[in-house]
């Protein structure tokens, strides 16, 4: 038996990783799914073994998965394409005959609505159709979607976007994602259940301003604009038009406060509370 991570050269997939050789997953019982050995080098380095295989290639999944084998399915981010991806690693894993299929999804599952949750609720249902043991690792939003552009929003003095005044997002780190990942992976007690995982807080973008504000010692603002003037701002920087109109439906989502639940599911499995905003802006301005 061996745990199995795919797109394990990602952000999220690096720090899965990490965490189950920090929880004592010795390197030799650990698969990490590649496109290429270039991107893995240093996993390689660290004894773990990685097998080359891509989402887009269903054949290069032959005999990566065995019996046995907890996996971790993290999503693609190619909009359109993520759900014949998320199926050839499915069909591998039912192959195989694995023991689980964790999948990280999004948070509300079924009940997301939205446009960019329809290639999640599509895969939970495509694993359920499987017969699969499965568990639903459902995120909320990363807080690291907002701090990726501190030292430009300080500038500008202002956060703008189309997320209404009173919208609330109960974000969490992408540490704390991982976490939850290895905690599922090691642990027992976790087949056919699916987890709400968000934040201990739900905050607003006004309530950022105000933090980014004290901690920067510059103002700050949140200003609401319009969802057809939102779209065209992200088309602006360089957005296709297409994935432009889905980021301005999250800002939508979002208003109506959709990624607002804060059910607590997260710091349960992880053991500790969440990382709270202004620790996540404060490390985001020390890496500006």
């Amino acid at each position: 038996m061996s745990i199995v991570v795919t797109g394990a050269t990602g952000q999220l997939g690096r720090l899965v990783v990490a965490d189950l050789l920090a929880a004592g997953v010795p390197a030799s019982g650990l698969t990490a799914v590649a496109r290429s050995k270039e991107k893995a080098a240093d996993l390689i380095e660290q004894g773990v073994q990685v097998a080359i295989a891509d989402y887009d290639q269903p054949d290069t999944l032959n005999g990566v998965l065995q019996a046995g084998d907890r996996v971790l399915l993290i999503s693609g981010n190619e909009l359109g394409r993520r759900i014949p991806q998320h199926q050839a690693v499915i069909d591998a894993a039912k192959a195989a005959g694995v023991a689980q299929l964790a999948y990280t999804g999004i948070f509300g599952g079924p009940k997301a609505e939205f446009r960019l949750a329809a290639d999640h609720r599509g895969t939970e249902q495509l694993i359920l159709d499987s017969g699969l043991p499965y568990t639903f690792l459902r995120n909320n939003w990363y807080t690291e979607v907002s701090t990726t552009d501190l030292a430009g929003i300080v500038e500008r003095g202002a956060i703008v976007n189309g997320v209404a005044a009173d919208g609330r997002l109960a974000t969490a780190a992408r540490a704390d994602y991982a976490a939850a990942a290895a905690a599922v992976l090691t642990g027992d007690g976790h087949l056919n259940t699916a987890y709400e995982l968000s934040g201990d807080a739900a905050w607003t973008y006004g309530e950022f301003a105000a933090e980014l504000s004290r901690q920067s010692g510059k103002p700050v603002v949140h200003r609401t604009i319009s969802r057809a003037e939102n779209k065209a701002m992200l088309v602006s920087v360089g957005l296709p038009e297409g994935f432009a109109d889905v980021l301005a439906d999250v800002d939508e989502a979002i208003s109506n406060g959709v990624l607002a639940g804060t059910p607590g599911d997260l710091s349960r499995l992880i053991g500790r509370p969440t990382t709270p905003l202004a620790t996540s802006i404060a490390d985001a301005l020390a890496k500006a």
